[in-house]
């Protein structure tokens, strides 16, 4: 038995939440010579505000980006953490560690995004079948309502939910991942705190319309 056996879930959980932290709407603004986007519009540092910089291009790599951040650490631990011993608790810790990466980014004095993009990435890896069900229960809302938060607030709902319904019939859910996706799940909605006052108010800026600027 490896001596290092008990650090490697240790460091490949510390590996996730350095990789969740690099938050790319503010490294891909930089690298595009775009502003900052946490000094403008939601100040919010992700995929959602760098498009209101006005350049679209950036809001899709940074999507990208956030996605892969949260997707790759699961990825890397199923492709080649059974050798180490890395199973589903690993899997689930590194993904929420991704996530929580994202959130609190360490490289960013801890000022990170709301995480829809990260926690899809995460879901994705997790199992393909519950992030396609995901991401479409995204849609399906936002196409409907025409809100990106609401969105994102019934599929952070639903994300754990559906993942215990495939309990024995699609897969075989595993402690772990479902506490870690619904952990995921409250954070996505404590994020969206300042959407949901919007939201009850009316004042949230729907998608496809003109943004106002709310500060």
């Amino acid at each position: 038995m490896d001596s290092l056996a008990a650090f490697y879930p240790l460091l490949a959980t510390i590996a996730a939440y350095l990789v969740g932290s690099l938050s790319f709407a503010v490294i891909v603004s930089r690298v595009m010579g775009l502003n900052d986007p946490r000094t403008f519009g939601s100040k919010n540092p992700g995929a959602t505000n760098v498009l209101r910089s006005g350049s679209k291009t950036a809001a899709i790599v940074t999507l990208l980006l956030d996605a892969l951040k949260g997707w790759l650490p699961v990825m890397l631990v199923k492709w080649f953490g059974q050798p180490y011993g890395l199973g589903d608790g690993t899997v689930a810790m590194v993904g929420l560690a991704a996530f929580l990466g994202h959130l609190f980014p360490v490289f960013f004095r801890f000022a990170g995004g709301k995480g829809v993009a990260t926690a899809l990435g995460v879901l994705l890896a997790t199992n393909w079948i519950l992030g396609v069900a995901t991401l479409v229960t995204w849609l399906i809302i936002a196409v409907f309502f025409r809100y990106s938060s609401l969105a994102s607030l019934v599929a952070a709902v639903f994300a754990p939910v559906y993942y215990l319904m495939g309990d024995g019939v699609v897969w075989a859910a595993d402690r772990s991942i479902v506490l870690c996706t619904a952990i995921m799940s409250l954070l996505l909605i404590w994020r969206h705190a300042e959407n949901i006052g919007r939201l009850a108010k009316g004042k949230e800026s729907k998608l496809g319309k003109k943004k106002h600027h709310h500060h």
